[in-house]
C-alpha cells in the first residue's frame, strides 16, 4: 500500500465522524482521491502534503471525466473533511465557484458544442496531439481514448473498436466509420504511428496528457469536451433528419409520437457510442430527453 494510502486510511480510523455509511463512503473516495493522484504523477504524499495545486488537477480530472456536478461536489466534501483534519483548511478553497463547479441544475436546451478548425490545428506543433484532437472531433472520443488509439487494433474496416483500458469504465465500445472524412483521418494516423498509439514510443501517457494539456492552453484551446458535444448533435441529425434540441431543433412538445420513437432510437445510439450507460446522459449533449 502506497504511504499516502495507509495514512488516509489510519486518518479515517482516527476521526469517525458521522455514520458507519458516511465513514465508509468517506474511506472509499479517499482511496480513490489517493489512487488518482498518484496517477496523475504526485507521487511519495502523506496525508499532510495536499496542497491547492492538488485540489485544482482533481477537479479538472473529475470534470474531464463527464462526473455529474453533485458527485464532485460530494468529493469536494471529502477534501474539505481530509484538509481540516491535517490543519490545512486553506489549501480547499471555501466555496466551489472557486474551482467552476456548477450548482445542480436540470438540463437545458443551451448548446456546449465546439468545433475545430484548420487554423487551431496549425497552432498545435505536435502531430500527436493534433491527430488526438481530430479524433475527439470525428467520432467523438474522450480525450484519454483518442491519447491512447492505436489505429493496428482500432480500424475494423466499418468501425473503430476502442479497447477497455482506453475507455471510462473499462467497457470496450464500438463506434462506426460512416464517412471517407473518418477513414482518411485513419489513414492518416496508421501513417504516423505505424504499429504504435498517439502516445510517442519514448512517452507514458501522463507525459503525453501533459504535453496535450500544454498545447491546447497555448493555442487557446479550452473545454474541448465540446467537440463530443458537437459529434453527439451531428449523429442526432443523421439519425433524425432534425436538429436536436441543443442545436435549435424541436422541443419534445413539438414532436409526433413517430418522431418521438425515433429521438429515443437515436438517443440510445447515440448513448451507446459516447460510451455512456444511460440514455439520460446524452440529454447533456442533445438537449432535453423525451421519456417513453
Amino acid at each position: 500500500m502506497r504511504n499516502l494510502n495507509y495514512q488516509l486510511k489510519q486518518l479515517c480510523r482516527q476521526n469517525r465522524d458521522g455514520s458507519y455509511s458516511t465513514q465508509n463512503k468517506r474511506s472509499h473516495h479517499l482511496m480513490q482521491i489517493a489512487d488518482q493522484l498518484h496517477a496523475l504523477g504526485f507521487q511519495g504524499m502523506n496525508a499532510s502534503s495536499l496542497k491547492p495545486k492538488h485540489v485544482d488537477s482533481l477537479v479538472k480530472l473529475w470534470q474531464e471525466q463527464e462526473l455529474s456536478t453533485g458527485t464532485i461536489k460530494n468529493r469536494m466534501a471529502v477534501l474539505r473533511w481530509w484538509a481540516q483534519k491535517v490543519d490545512k483548511q486553506n489549501v480547499v478553497a471555501r466555496s466551489n465557484d472557486h474551482y467552476g463547479i456548477p450548482d445542480r441544475q436540470f438540463v437545458t436546451n443551451i448548446s456546449k458544442a465546439k468545433a475545430l478548425h484548420a487554423a487551431d490545428l496549425e497552432k498545435i506543433p505536435d502531430p500527436f496531439v493534433r491527430l488526438s484532437l481530430e479524433l475527439q472531433q470525428t467520432f467523438g472520443l474522450r480525450r484519454e481514448e483518442a491519447i491512447k488509439f492505436r489505429p493496428v487494433f482500432a480500424d475494423r474496416g466499418d468501425h473503430i473498436l476502442l479497447k477497455a483500458s482506453w475507455t471510462k469504465g473499462g467497457k470496450e465500445r464500438t463506434v462506426p466509420i460512416r464517412n471517407s472524412e473518418q477513414q482518411a483521418l485513419l489513414d492518416r494516423i496508421r501513417q504516423q504511428v505505424g504499429n504504435g498509439s498517439l502516445i510517442p514510443a519514448d512517452r507514458s501517457y501522463v507525459q503525453q496528457l501533459r504535453i496535450y494539456e500544454r498545447l491546447t492552453a497555448n493555442a487557446g484551446l479550452s473545454r474541448m469536451h465540446g467537440l463530443r458535444h458537437a459529434y453527439a448533435q451531428q449523429r442526432y441529425q443523421e439519425l433524425t433528419g432534425w436538429l436536436s434540441p441543443a442545436a435549435g431543433g424541436p422541443t419534445s412538445r413539438q414532436l409526433s409520437p413517430e418522431q418521438r420513437q425515433l429521438d429515443q432510437q437515436a438517443r440510445l445510439t447515440i448513448t451507446h457510442e459516447l460510451g455512456h450507460g444511460r440514455i439520460q446522459i446524452v440529454s447533456v449533449y442533445l438537449g432535453k430527453y423525451v421519456f417513453m
